[in-house]
């Protein structure tokens, strides 16, 4: 990703992490795009193609590169946004295209220390509007992140804000290599 315009920035945002990474550090958190969010009310097609250029070649590059370095087994990498878009598309004002937000059924991949390779949490239905079974909330997400980090997620808080037990979330074993023991 490095060397070519559409992927500089990306490209050398994710060196620094794995380079972070090498040092010890043990959380970096990267925003690769340099075109902002996801979040495309207007011109999707314009917008999503640069950003999927942008972090497409990055992005694989960096998971190859943990694997070289043999870094794999220590570091979980997680791709997502702060939640989905409805599925079908929306005209909006001056004849662009977008899509709104969506909480109800969004993807995200995860890859790396501790997650089962190859597997599909979850399901929508046909429309990719609502999620099928049980789903999961972005607090299930938090809970899996801070265990995969060695962190116990119920005895986490803010300091100065009384977490409530609804808000904590439920580690997502099932995409676990090892998932948490029940209490």
């Amino acid at each position: 990703g490095i060397g070519t315009k559409e992927t500089e920035s990306a490209g050398r945002r994710l060196l620094a992490a794995r380079r972070m990474v090498e040092r010890g550090v043990r959380f970096v958190q990267v925003f690769p795009s340099p075109y902002g969010k996801w979040d495309s009310h207007q011109q999707l097609k314009t917008n999503h193609t640069k950003m999927c250029l942008s972090v497409d070649q990055p992005v694989a590059a960096l998971l190859k590169d943990l694997k070289q370095r043999g870094l794999w087994d220590d570091v979980s990498v997680v791709f997502c946004t702060e939640f989905g878009r409805t599925p079908g598309l929306e005209e909006r004002s001056g004849g662009t295209t977008g899509r709104d937000h969506h909480p109800n059924g969004f993807t995200i991949w995860m890859a790396g220390a501790g997650i089962r390779q190859g597997f599909v949490h979850g399901a929508t239905d046909e429309l990719g509007y609502h999620a099928l079974g049980e789903g999961h909330y972005v607090t299930d997400l938090h809970a899996t992140v801070l265990h995969l980090l060695g962190l116990d997620n119920t005895r986490l808080e803010i300091p100065g804000r009384k977490r409530l037990d609804i808000d904590r979330g439920a580690v997502i074993g099932d995409i676990l290599t090892s998932p948490p023991t029940p209490a």
